[in-house]
């Protein structure tokens, strides 16, 4: 990296900066995710090497601004880990996850206490999580540590008690003459935040359940297509009822294919 960013090295290389690498470092964190979960370890070795090379990048640049070195955020991960694991590299005993999380918000908390940063004034548990993810990712971060704390429901079954309500509440602003699109909005914005916490409360990482749902539906859909490509037929000549059958047809082949 030194090399390419050096004098004589890579004009394009050189051009980089901290915000121009911002979109490609999300890009290939999201392919590391997604040959991850399509479970092709081959293009998963290489994709981790990419999202590897966006790393150490930033750190040449922090290097070559006197901001740090790569060297320190390695050894500095390093001794936050071995800190905040006590029940592996010390004395600790703890009984289950929870326990790891509970130790893990207490020690965060007395390391911001060491940092000076505990004098601020009325600062959030919810700080650390950025604004800049993916809503239902953020989502279930911000839920997720407000129930390591104890903000949470007692039992799953009153979350599906709370999506009644909410759906509940959207009905009523859809039914009014006068329809307010905020209002509306702010509904739907309340009825995914529940289905977040729903998936959480059973161990479901919603944004990549979603992700999940949108590949099935790109493979069904394109079935429709290519069905319709050998029929000769065009949308416009094809009833709903005739695309519902081909969905049909596509489900059942995956089916058939998974046993």
């Amino acid at each position: 990296m030194a090399r390419l960013r050096a004098p004589d090295g890579c004009p394009w290389d050189r051009e980089q900066s901290y915000a121009t690498l911002g979109p490609m470092l999300i890009e290939e964190a999201y392919e590391v995710i997604e040959a991850s979960e399509a479970g092709d370890w081959d293009e998963l070795r290489d994709e981790l090497g990419d999202l590897l090379f966006q790393i150490v990048f930033y750190g040449q640049i922090a290097f070559e601004t006197g901001h740090f070195n790569i060297h320190e955020s390695i050894s500095r991960v390093h001794e936050k880990m071995v800190r905040r694991h006590p029940h592996v590299f010390g004395e600790e005993k703890v009984e289950n996850t929870a326990d790891v999380l509970a130790n893990w918000e207490a020690i965060k908390a007395v390391e911001r206490q060491t940092a000076g940063k505990a004098e601020k004034k009325n600062q959030s548990l919810l700080e650390g999580t950025s604004t800049k993810l993916p809503a239902l990712l953020e989502a279930f971060q911000l839920t997720t540590k407000a129930a390591r704390v104890g903000f949470d429901w007692k039992k799953g079954d009153d979350i599906f008690a709370k999506l009644e309500e909410e759906v509940g509440e959207l009905h009523e602003e859809l039914s009014k003459e006068e329809q307010d699109q905020e209002a509306i909005a702010d509904e739907m914005g309340d009825i995914l935040f529940v289905l977040t916490n729903i998936a959480r409360w059973h161990g479901v990482e919603p944004e990549s359940a979603l992700r999940a749902a949108n590949r099935k539906f790109r493979r069904r859909f394109a079935h429709i297509e290519k069905r319709l490509e050998e029929q000769g037929k065009a949308w416009a000549q094809t009833s709903l009822s005739e695309m519902d059958d081909l969905w049909d047809e596509a489900k059942s082949i995956e089916r058939a294919t998974q046993e």
